[in-house]
């Protein structure tokens, strides 16, 4: 597998192709300030590597840079999922997103392209994640919540069944949402609350 983004999310990344026996072979980036993650190699991304074949998987935790990313490199995009993770034999997961660390995603979830389920994650039945999205660690998506495209969910927070979280909106930590969010919202608190918008 060949990654894209020599960031700290990189080394989350690694540690979950380890788990799983995948070898990376090289890290890609635009603008590379390490000359190596863990041991691998990077190197700077450049037109002579536009045809290089291979399973690609972006190692962005920034939700519209990995968009951008994924866009401009129309690659064969694979995913990962940590050993330790419970995934549901009934979900379905899209194509670059990557599951962390003990993450359960329970039966009939769907997981878009390009998605991060970080650590401990649990995301119940019938949730919908949309396209780079990112639900934190220890986050709690209670029965039919649906996510939208871009949006990050913080560290810890508890969403209730059935609630909608629109596109590129920003669920603060320990956040406990009660009410469905409009797109662009940053949202904190217990409840809930909108505190700001997104363009």
């Amino acid at each position: 597998m060949i990654l894209f983004g020599a960031s700290g999310h990189c080394k989350s990344v690694i540690d979950i192709a380890e788990s799983i026996g995948v070898s990376i072979e090289i890290i890609y980036d635009d603008n590379p300030k390490v000359e190596a993650v863990c041991h691998i190699p990077v190197q700077e991304y450049s037109t002579i590597v536009l045809g290089l074949k291979g399973t690609w998987l972006i190692s962005i935790g920034n939700n519209k840079n990995r968009k951008e990313v994924s866009e401009r490199l129309n690659k064969n995009f694979g995913m990962l999922i940590h050993k330790t993770a419970s995934i549901s034999s009934w979900s379905s997961l899209g194509d670059g997103t990557v599951i962390m660390a003990k993450v359960v995603v329970n039966t009939c979830a769907t997981i878009g392209k390009h998605c991060i389920i970080n650590s401990g994650a649990v995301v119940e039945h019938d949730c919908i994640i949309e396209n780079y999205a990112h639900i934190s660690p220890n986050v709690s998506l209670a029965g039919g919540v649906t996510v939208g495209e871009g949006s990050h969910i913080g560290i810890g927070a508890s969403v209730l069944p059935e609630i909608k979280i629109g596109k590129w909106a920003i669920i603060g930590a320990g956040a406990v949402i009660i009410n469905d969010v409009p797109d662009g919202a940053v949202v904190v608190g217990n409840p809930g609350k909108i505190i700001n918008k997104n363009d």
